[in-house]
């Protein structure tokens, strides 16, 4: 029997809603459970919300609320998320939650005891978007790699975690467990930011500036940071340490994150968990950021992507399969709609579909819908090489799935598509049908297409649970787990003679790509209003940006486009700005109005049309207000 298997994800920060980022981490975790169940009696996944902190209390604030109605508000986002992505997870924790605070509060106790927590006073430099200090080192010309903002001088008493004790021992280990961290690529980042000497992690933080944490068990006047808070989450969730659950899975654990958070899930986690005399996680598996438009996803300009509109507009099953298909797991991969509908239209409709619907609809017209029994006497003949195919897809797609390598995983199989599709073309049923002499060979061709497709069905469920499902039932089985097990899809000749198969339906209808509200840029200025606010910038970042007054000449609406307008407006120049605020104004309205506008924004295309600039707006419940000045003033006037 297989060994017990335990996958996590990253337990997400609730100061911001789920996005396609957070959508992609949970679906590689569930793709990877469901494959492993495959094959494994006992799986377990785990994912969850982080909820302590200073941007807790920062967002809270800003919505008129505690810190508890908005990690409860958010939270729930996420975990009513996961269901509609169809994830399998097993369990959901909360920072917040009982029973991992009762977890930290011992860990934390039992490190402090061995001498490995002290206390000292300490000055730095401290960046509040990202809840830690910096040495001079980690900064890109002096601002936080992350939020490209300088982090303040900050001098105050707290508890150190000594970290430094075990550089050394996390060189040795990862160096003795090659592939601990994977790719190689992040495990050699790893190695390299080791080569320098490892300092003591800040663990605490006063509450005499943080009250939202978990108190520190031997000292009541400081809370938890976060990443001693958090990380510790991937064995409370388990029952740490008595836990029927922990004794079972923690052995075998593996984490997905995101590279982002590397360094605190590659150096701080391990050492913890040595300090702490835990067992090392198993592997870490870390994937690349998903760009939008070639850039990272940010609130800020406007270009994040949210799943639950990919899946209501184009399927879920379609958007899993992109997901996996186009990214190669730990490099970074572009989202686009068009790259999304090229591969449903391509490998979905075209390819999967086309085949599926091709060979259901021969079964019912040769053989009224019946599997046909395969006669012995022309197997061989009539196999082309097809189960062999067949094994070669599986072999591969196992051998892929194991290392995280999704994409060629699905490469594998679509390659026992083609191959299928052309197997049809070289056998044509339909000039076997015509010939009596020949039905032997006509029943052996169909069978061997349907138990094709069986195998096909097997091997997309990971990825695509739903559409695995329906082909099943489609093809007389009940669809339920045990036609998805490795040891069933390894055998050539599993579907069974006489079976009644249900008529043949459109997997994956052709799509158009559909306009989406977001391709606009005053969105940047109604998502950034919906924010957090945003970290700290000086005076000389703000005066990079080149706001002017500009009189609206014309307006008109943009064909395709239900919220965009596309406005000549006149700034000491005439421009074409496109704007999303077609829904709360009628074109003839803005002519002649004075606006204000960001005028040295990099051109760019929106439903092809080139905007010079954007106009700036505000937007409430109530709809988009654009922003407006209290009495005329001459067109292209800077503002200050």
């Amino acid at each position: 029997m297989a060994a017990p298997f335990y996958i996590t994800t990253p337990i997400y920060y609730v100061n911001a809603r789920p996005h396609l980022g957070h959508a992609y981490t949970t679906i590689v975790a569930d793709v990877v459970n469901r494959f492993q169940s495959m094959s494994r009696e006992q799986t377990y996944f785990l994912t969850g919300t982080d909820e302590h902190g200073d941007k807790i209390v920062r967002a809270a604030k800003k919505e008129n609320c505690t810190p508890r109605e908005y990690v409860d508000k958010i939270s729930g986002l996420f975990s009513s998320l996961w269901p509609e992505m169809n994830i399998s997870n097993n369990a959901f924790i909360r920072t917040t939650d009982p029973s991992h605070i009762a977890v930290v509060e011992s860990i934390l106790q039992r490190i402090y005891d061995a001498g490995d927590i002290y206390f000292a006073e300490y000055e730095g430099l401290y960046c509040f978007g990202c809840e830690r200090f910096y040495t001079e080192r980690e900064l890109v010309d002096g601002r936080c790699p992350d939020h490209q903002t300088p982090p303040e001088t900050i001098k105050e008493s707290n508890y150190f975690f000594k970290m430094s004790r075990y550089q050394q021992w996390l060189i040795d280990y990862i160096n003795a467990n090659p592939d601990f961290i994977r790719p190689e690529r992040y495990k050699n980042e790893v190695l390299a930011f080791l080569r320098e000497p490892l300092g003591d992690l800040c663990i605490s933080r006063p509450k005499s500036r943080l009250k939202w944490g978990i108190t520190l068990p031997f000292d009541h006047d400081y809370v938890t940071y976060v990443w001693f808070d958090a990380l510790l989450n991937y064995v409370s969730a388990l029952g740490y340490p008595d836990g029927e659950l922990y004794h079972t899975f923690w052995p075998v654990a593996q984490h997905v994150v995101a590279k982002d958070i590397l360094k605190p899930h590659g150096i701080y986690w391990p050492i913890m968990l040595k300090a702490a005399g835990l067992p090392i996680y198993q592997h870490l598996n870390v994937h690349g950021y998903w760009n939008v438009d070639q850039s990272k996803m940010s609130k800020s300009i406007g270009n994040v992507i949210e799943p639950l509109e990919m899946k209501n507009i184009y399927g879920l099953d379609a958007f899993r399969f992109f997901l996996m298909r186009d990214m190669a797991f730990g490099l970074d991969s572009n989202f686009s709609e068009e790259a999304l509908v090229g591969r449903i239209n391509a490998d979905l409709a075209n390819d999967l579909g086309n085949l599926f619907s091709r060979v259901l609809s021969m079964a019912h017209k040769y053989f009224k819908g019946v599997v046909p029994e395969p006669a012995l006497d022309v197997e061989k003949e009539m196999d082309l090489g097809l189960a062999q195919k067949a094994r070669n897809a599986i072999d591969a797609y196992a051998a892929n799935m194991d290392t995280f390598a999704f994409h060629k995983a699905l490469a594998a199989v679509w390659e026992f598509i083609t191959h299928m599709n052309k197997y049809v073309d070289i056998t044509a049923p339909w000039t076997l049908a015509k010939n009596k002499a020949a039905h032997k060979q006509l029943e052996t061709v169909i069978y061997n297409l349907l138990e094709g497709l069986r195998i096909i069905s097997g091997l997309i469920y990971p990825v695509m649970p739903d559409t695995a499902t329906s082909m099943q039932k489609h093809l007389g089985l009940d669809g339920d787990d045990a036609f998805y097990k490795m040891d069933r899809l390894t055998i050539w000749g599993g579907l069974t003679p006489g079976i009644k198969l249900k008529k043949s339906i459109s997997l994956f209808p052709r799509v158009e790509l559909k306009d989406r509200q977001q391709k606009n840029q005053s969105a940047e200025s109604e998502s950034a209003m919906a924010s957090p606010i945003k970290p700290e910038i000086t005076i000389d970042d703000f005066a990079k940006v080149d706001l002017r007054v500009a009189t609206v000449i014309s307006a008109q609406a943009v064909p395709r486009a239900k919220k965009l307008l596309q406005l000549e407006v006149d700034l000491g120049e005439k421009r074409t700005i496109v704007s999303g605020i077609a829904g709360s104004y009628d074109p003839e309205s803005l002519v002649g109005k004075q606006v204000i506008v960001v005028a040295n924004l990099k051109p760019a295309k929106l439903m092809g049309v080139l905007s010079k600039g954007m106009l700036i707006a505000a937007s409430d419940d109530s709809g988009v207000t654009v922003a407006t000045l209290d009495k005329p003033v001459k067109a292209g006037t800077p503002l200050s």
